[in-house]
């Protein structure tokens, strides 16, 4: 196949999945001005999680729009890869998406994503790779299904977890190697309560995080998860499964008393939100097959109204 067709089935690819995703995600012939690719970003963020919003009222004022650009880009990065329904549609789509990163890097962006974000790039300092390997973690996602072992799960969770923490972390001003370590443990943490939680949800769409070398010695098989068959097997592999995801919450908490009392109580708020997921799926006795486990509103509420009162007492 010559260059000039795989360029023009990937351009009908890219064109299929841009119809598949919300108008609003498409790349815009012309960079809209900085305030309206910022209240494009805090659009985006406000509307699709009610957590991330309430994190950013103990946020600096002064750091929201880094937040709301850095959460926009996350967004629609994932939803690239998870939303559109063709693996050869969204590879065309991250393939396009990082040509805007590459743009953004270049001073001439112009998806309103990344008009927004070259601000905070420049600000925050942040280099291309955090970027990068999510976009790397979503094209994975295309091609991979499954994990032998929980080494190869974690060298996943390396590109589509960790740099989300690195770059708030970067947002906030800081860029050293422990800080950088302690907050992969969290973010790889969270990325586990969430595969742990959603195991039925992946495997409907044809993806199992669970390492395969596990499920055979728990004597669990697929076709068990396929139909929703749950068993004293699956509830050990789960326990297992859940105590492991919190002793990399327990590794990764130092990180709380290293940084500025605003952040801390952010990462409290998160670190404490998938712990109570873990939480969660013990209090329905591991079975994540019948039922997705869900963290109770009143529980949420505890975790927000505990946050705040560390925010105005400032005892963390």
């Amino acid at each position: 196949m010559s260059s000039r067709m795989r360029s023009s089935l990937a351009n009908s690819d890219a064109a299929s999945g841009w119809a598949a995703l919300p108008a609003a995600y498409a790349i815009p012939d012309n960079p809209p001005p900085l305030e309206e690719a910022r209240a494009y970003c805090e659009r985006l963020a406000k509307s699709h999680y009610e957590n991330f919003s309430v994190a950013t009222w103990f946020l600096p004022r002064k750091l929201r729009p880094h937040f709301y650009s850095i959460y926009a880009y996350c967004r629609i990065s994932d939803d690239l890869g998870d939303e559109v329904g063709d693996p050869q549609q969204s590879l065309a789509l991250l393939d396009q998406w990082e040509e805007q990163l590459d743009a953004c890097y270049a001073g001439t962006p112009k998806h309103p994503v990344f008009v927004a974000l070259r601000p905070t790039i420049l600000a925050c300092r942040i280099p291309r790779d955090p970027f990068a390997n999510l976009l790397k973690a979503f094209r994975q996602d295309q091609t991979v299904t499954r994990y032998q072992t929980f080494e190869d799960l974690l060298g996943y969770c390396v590109n589509s977890a960790n740099p989300v923490g690195r770059l708030v972390l970067y947002a906030c001003g800081y860029s050293d190697a422990e800080r950088q370590r302690l907050s992969d443990l969290t973010c790889t943490a969270l990325q586990l309560a969430n595969f742990w939680q959603d195991v039925s949800v992946d495997f409907a769409k044809g993806r199992l995080y669970l390492p395969l070398e596990e499920l055979r010695q728990h004597a669990v098989s697929e076709s068990e998860i396929a139909q929703r068959m749950f068993s004293p097997a699956f509830r050990e592999l789960m326990r297992f499964e859940v105590n492991r995801a919190r002793d990399w919450f327990h590794r990764g908490r130092p990180l709380i008393g290293m940084v500025d009392r605003e952040l801390a109580i952010d990462l409290e708020l998160f670190s404490r939100g998938g712990e109570e997921i873990l939480n969660s799926i013990e209090r329905q006795d591991f079975d994540v097959l019948g039922s997705r486990p869900v963290i109770p509103k009143s529980r949420k509420l505890s975790l927000i109204t505990g946050a705040a009162a560390k925010a105005l007492w400032g005892r963390l």
